[in-house]
């Protein structure tokens, strides 16, 4: 038995998506994380190993989360191929019989969503190519010489040159999307087509317009008749009113068709050469194929006719006074999106635009308050604690402010006897059991943190999320209790629904990143 799935059910999914994300009954984040690796691979940074996807390692992935933003209404965009206008290229046009057995010239593509039928241009206007020159003497098209800038809402050709093209202005790439989601690869599709009224105009013209718009001719032929003659034929099929206007050359051979009546309802049809007074004697007959539009015409329905089952997601991660959850002075390897994480300790969805999910502790001098300022945590390096009488917790530095004295810290898998895979033990560890970091010690504990070239302790006299040193405010972005914070969403809450590792980039303090995710349904 041989089934597919076809394109339609991936364009569906993509649009579940983008509702998904954008209903205000659920709640995405993107998120950046894994400082450390290098632990993982020597050639991490040459060739970043592919993801898995188990739940091992869904919850490891958790434990290197650093950051999270929320994905707002404003970040999703449907996403295509970005195909730019260039003069002197042969794209292909938009047929309705595109398939392994009837390729799209001059590509060879076996579907029309992997054809090369559409354009951008220069003002970042986005038309479907309707017609790229081709003929009986140019079967695979012809090299597109005029740039196409109108936005008339019926097709045309786009300049003098006789090319041959005939293009379907569709839309404009808003400025805002330009500046956000343009890449290298992609543009972006309006999520609102069917909504937005700047774009009715096309979609009803699409619709009250005429379904058909182009007739290619497959043979000129020769017919027994007046030469320099212009006849108007029926289009038969199972839709009505189409009409077909045919010029015969000086040599009684066809010499262009247009469709002067577009009908409606056509799903296949071809032009009628009896009808319209049109020769019945022929030395050669001429031969014609009526090109279908989708469904409601050109510009109806944007998603179906150019194929959109990807979808753009767009995070901006910068550090700023007000609100350091992203980190600095150290690397970021991963990038991702998570479904309906919780708030911390919470039942309720995760709402904050941007929030932490690293442990935190606020550190003093033991020896003189202001000590922490002098300390040096290297990146990745390990922390301690001793709780109580053989009872040590362990964490692994993600960062450290000397100006506030607050160190960032995750406990992951490795710390606690475990390899990356959970195969066997690592030597040395510190036993297999996950003990926090606390500021109430009990018998034979201390406040004294190990890790730096400094005797450190845990502040257990601070509380809250600003610091106040020189009559300056140091947002902390967290909030502590006795010198102990925890992180702002639940650790393993949600769903993570993509995952990327990528080369790793050193974080500052001017720095931001623009993330953009393109996920291919």
């Amino acid at each position: 038995m041989s089934a597919i799935v076809t394109d339609q059910l991936r364009i569906l999914n993509a649009k579940n998506f983008v509702n998904e994300i954008t209903s205000s009954s659920n709640s995405y984040y993107s998120f950046v994380g894994l400082t450390n690796s290098e632990d993982y691979s020597s050639t991490w940074d040459e060739s970043p190993p592919s993801p898995k996807d188990s739940f091992s390692e869904e919850t490891h992935n958790w434990d290197t989360i650093i950051g999270l933003k929320k994905v707002s209404t404003d970040d999703v965009r449907f996403a295509i191929k970005k195909n730019t206008w260039s003069s002197g290229l042969t794209y292909d046009m938009y047929r309705h019989d595109i398939n392994r057995d009837s390729v799209s010239q001059p590509s060879l593509s076996t579907s029309l969503y992997s054809a090369n039928y559409y354009i951008v241009n220069r003002d970042f206007r986005v038309y479907i190519c309707l017609q790229n020159g081709t003929d009986p003497e140019n079967p695979n098209g012809r090299p597109s010489l005029d740039e196409p800038r109108f936005i008339d809402l019926e097709p045309r050709s786009a300049g003098t040159s006789g090319d041959g093209y005939i293009w379907k202005y569709l839309f404009t790439i808003n400025p805002n999307d330009i500046v956000k989601f343009d890449t290298l690869n992609y543009i972006t599709v309006p999520t609102d087509w069917e909504t937005e009224e700047s774009y009715q105009s096309v979609r009803l013209n699409a619709k009250n317009s005429g379904q058909l718009k182009i007739a290619n001719i497959v043979a000129r032929g020769v017919a027994v008749g007046p030469p320099n003659q212009v006849y108007t034929c029926d289009i038969i099929g199972d839709g009505t009113g189409g009409k077909a206007t045919i010029v015969v050359d000086n040599q009684s051979k066809v010499d262009s068709v247009v469709i002067s009546n577009g009908g409606s309802g056509y799903t296949y049809g071809h032009i009628d050469i009896t009808t319209g007074n049109f020769p019945q004697d022929y030395t050669t007959i001429p031969q014609f194929k009526i090109i279908i539009p989708p469904k409601d015409g050109h510009g109806y329905n944007i998603y179906r006719e150019l194929g959109c089952t990807k979808v753009l997601v767009y995070s901006q991660i910068k550090t700023d006074a007000t609100n350091p959850d992203f980190i600095v002075g150290n690397k970021i390897s991963r990038i991702g999106i998570v479904g309906n994480p919780l708030a911390f300790e919470s039942n309720e969805l995760l709402q904050t635009n941007q929030v932490s999910a690293l442990y935190a502790l606020k550190l003093t001098g033991v020896n003189a308050p202001n000590d922490y300022k002098s300390a040096i945590f290297s990146p990745n390096a390990t922390i301690t604690q001793t709780v109580s009488t053989g009872t040590t917790a362990i964490g692994r530095v993600v960062s450290y402010n000397k100006n506030t004295g607050v160190l960032k810290y995750w406990q992951d898998r490795s710390l606690f006897g475990f390899n990356y895979d959970l195969e066997q033990s690592i030597e040395g560890s510190y036993g297999n059991k996950l003990v926090e970091f606390i500021s109430d010690i009990g018998s034979g504990g201390s406040l004294n943190i190990t890790g730096s070239n400094q005797t450190l302790k845990i502040d257990n006299t601070f509380d809250g999320d600003v610091l106040v040193i020189n009559n300056l405010n140091y947002y902390l972005g967290q909030t502590f209790n006795n010198g102990v914070s925890e992180p702002e969403v639940q650790k393993y809450s949600g769903n993570l629904v993509y995952i990327d590792n990528r080369p790793s980039i050193t974080r500052s303090q001017n720095q931001r990143e623009d993330i953009k995710i393109v996920l291919q349904f």
